[in-house]
């Protein structure tokens, strides 16, 4: 259960996932980005997954953004 992968964090701007990603692997969270953006029109959402026992610790750390 405690890897069980979790999104926490949802934005439409890629710059901005990739930013928050490399917060959380700085502090030894390991995290995922998930584009579920259509390539073409550049609509839709771009999600950043962390595991289930990281989501506190990676929640206070993006509160920094």
């Amino acid at each position: 259960m405690e890897n069980e992968w979790v999104s926490i964090f949802i934005t439409s701007d890629q710059f901005y996932a990739e930013l928050a990603k490399g917060l959380l692997e700085e502090n030894n969270i390991e995290a995922v980005v998930v584009n579920k953006q259509d390539s073409f029109y550049h609509f839709g959402e771009i999600e950043l997954y962390v595991k289930r026992d990281n989501i506190v610790k990676a929640k206070f750390l993006l509160k920094e953004l």
